[in-house]
């Protein structure tokens, strides 16, 4: 699923002055909850502060992702917003955050939480995505530079949804293997995937159809395994 299918012009709110963390959570609900994705606000804050407390999901470099699994949520969507300002999220490089997407999944779903976090983690690796963003004009020119970014890296929604092709028979052995921890849970992980994977395409490593990489995750939303887990990137 896009990012621009889960973020709606409702849920996206620019130019934000917020004093603190929970204002900023608090003003990324009320957004959530105008797009429809909620059945009970209340509900969802307390999953969202549960995950706060297992350590901030500030990713640093003036990003948050806040996320939360729960029965709160009726049906799977982001929430967007940027402070130009910025707002101390508790990130562990100590930077201000000034775009902050907020991810919302139901409790009985796919994990469409984690997918919407790679995607996102994976962009941000792009020069210049997130300094677009924050300077977006409008709503629209906002998901803009989503749409253009995500069809870049991943391809037309058409493509995607195209049956995959049998996978070829992978080859033994491991000319480069990439071990990562992310002290935010697991978005470290897909942004530094997403920049060996670019190494790896400089130095000449050839690139299969799956992607340069294969990526096995250790983190578990499930078991409650929210933070610090290590992360393997596997290259071919």
């Amino acid at each position: 699923m896009r990012i621009t299918e889960l973020l709606k012009k409702q849920s996206i709110e620019l130019g934000v002055k917020a004093a603190s963390k929970e204002e900023a959570i608090d003003r990324l609900i009320a957004l959530m909850d105008a797009g429809g994705r909620l059945n009970d606000r209340v509900g969802y804050k307390e999953g969202i502060l549960a995950r706060e407390s297992l350590g901030s999901t500030a990713i640093g470099e003036g990003i948050a992702i806040p996320h939360a699994k729960v029965e709160a949520v009726k049906e799977p969507g982001l929430a967007a917003i940027t402070v130009p300002e910025g707002v101390d999220y508790e990130a562990f490089d100590g930077s201000l955050s000034n775009l902050i997407f907020m991810i919302a999944a139901p409790a009985g779903g796919e994990d469409v939480h984690l997918e919407a976090l790679s995607r996102l983690s994976t962009l941000l690796m792009n020069p210049g995505f997130k300094e677009a963003l924050i300077h977006a004009g409008s709503k629209e020119e906002f998901l803009e530079v989503i749409d253009q970014a995500e069809t870049e890296r991943f391809g037309k929604k058409e493509e995607m949804d195209e049956p995959e092709k049998a996978a070829e028979p992978e080859k033994t052995g491991f000319r480069v293997l990439a071990v990562t921890a992310c002290p935010t849970g697991i978005a470290h992980t897909y942004m530094a995937a997403e920049n060996l994977e670019n190494t790896g395409k400089n130095w000449g490593f050839p690139e299969s159809r799956n992607g340069w990489f294969r990526r096995r995750s250790e983190y578990s939303y499930e078991r409650g395994n929210q933070g610090g887990r290590s992360n393997y990137c596997c290259g071919r």
